[in-house]
């Protein structure tokens, strides 16, 4: 019984103590998005449109950048489908999990807000809302979703030990997956990162592919990790999964 109530978390959310590691998710998940969604819908110019590479590199770096920032206070997750991961391969409660998710929705909402508000109405560019391109059809947007989410999940469960080096080549592995898919679906990897701007915009338009298909990946991942690849005991590794 005591297991079963540790895995459900709730002394994760009744500690007094709780609201500062969501905060920092909130704040965490908000500047992802602004400084994202800023790189993928700023258009200044006829030719001055964002290339994939501007784009992969920002969203990697920014990832890696704020996840040292606040993975101090609440480890650094800033994307529901690592939460949910991480509750997957037992890592993080289920109430835990649910908080963060609820926190990183919120902060990706602001952080849309927020970029909606200080970008002219003729540079937005979209919003930065993420959508399948033409003949990319749901279940093949779904799959390349939950693919390279799973890649993403893993390289946080095998490398959020390794400080910031760790936190750079989670980087790497977003950067990675957009220069490869960012043409097909925008190379979300984030329910979050795509609700946000959604929800500003109010375009759902296969919006449930972006909600979906990162946390089947990311279950997956934490499945995977905790049935295969966890490191055993007395290997040289610790045992927290936070940044």
């Amino acid at each position: 019984m005591a297991k079963s109530w540790a895995t459900l978390g709730i002394d994760d959310v009744t500690d007094r103590r709780v609201l500062r590691p969501l905060l920092a998710e909130f704040v965490g998940t908000m500047l992802l998005v602004v400084v994202g969604t800023g790189a993928t819908s700023a258009q200044w110019s006829e030719n001055g449109a964002p290339s994939v590479v501007q784009i992969a590199f920002t969203f990697g770096l920014a990832v890696a950048v704020i996840a040292h920032i606040i993975g101090p206070v609440s480890g650094g997750h800033i994307n529901p489908a690592v939460s949910f991961g991480l509750f997957c391969s037992g890592d993080c409660s289920f109430l835990k999990a649910l908080f963060y998710t609820v926190f990183q929705c919120l902060g990706a909402i602001t952080g849309a807000a927020i970029h909606l508000v200080t970008t002219p109405s003729g540079n937005r560019n979209g919003l930065g809302v993420t959508g399948l391109s033409n003949g990319v059809t749901w279940w093949q947007g779904f799959v390349i979703e939950a693919v390279i989410t799973y890649l993403l999940v893993q390289a946080v469960l095998a490398l959020a030990e390794e400080g910031f080096a760790g936190k750079l080549a989670v980087g790497f592995s977003i950067t990675a997956c957009h220069l490869a898919f960012i043409n097909y679906t925008g190379s979300s990897m984030n329910p979050a990162r795509s609700l946000g701007p959604a929800v500003v915009q109010g375009n759902f338009l296969n919006v449930w592919v972006y909600l979906a298909a990162p946390l089947v990946g990311g279950a997956v991942a934490g499945i995977v990790y905790r049935v295969l690849l966890r490191p055993k005991k007395d290997d040289d590794t610790k045992n927290s999964y936070d940044f």
